[in-house]
């Protein structure tokens, strides 16, 4: 449609002892993966109880993006939409997969998820589009 602008997200899931340099990782080996330009990425989303952190906050900076933290609540009102659940997340965050959910949650209005996420051993990334508007 006319005057809407791609939102292009990078959703990342981890467990607690996560790097900074692994965020950074595992989302540039989503982005070579969908061979999307780490310039195109407009927002670093995660689960609001993590983006406070030392690692994410330090990651975000890296890949000069926001940050962003999305509730549980609107990860939970996405999750019938992910396409790589994880019964660890499930059971531990009562949510499928923080990586995909809050990429769809970050990229807005008619986002989709380019494909499954992908990981690293500490850390998942999926990349969404959406509209900003």
């Amino acid at each position: 449609m006319a005057g809407e602008q791609a939102m292009i997200a990078a959703g990342v899931g981890s467990r607690r002892d996560v790097s900074a340099e692994e965020i950074e990782r595992v989302v540039r080996l989503a982005l070579e993966t969908f061979r999307i330009p780490a310039a195109s990425v407009d927002v670093l989303a995660t689960e609001a109880g993590k983006s406070g952190t030392a690692a994410y906050v330090e990651a975000a900076q890296r890949l000069a993006v926001p940050l962003l933290g999305v509730s549980s609540a609107r990860l939970g009102e996405v999750a019938d939409r992910v396409i790589t659940p994880s019964a660890r997340a499930l059971a531990t965050k009562g949510v499928p997969s923080i990586a995909e959910a809050a990429a769809l949650c970050a990229a807005g209005a008619k986002a989709r998820l380019l494909g499954a996420r992908v990981a690293t051993a500490r850390a998942t990334c999926a990349i969404a589009i959406g509209n900003a508007s």
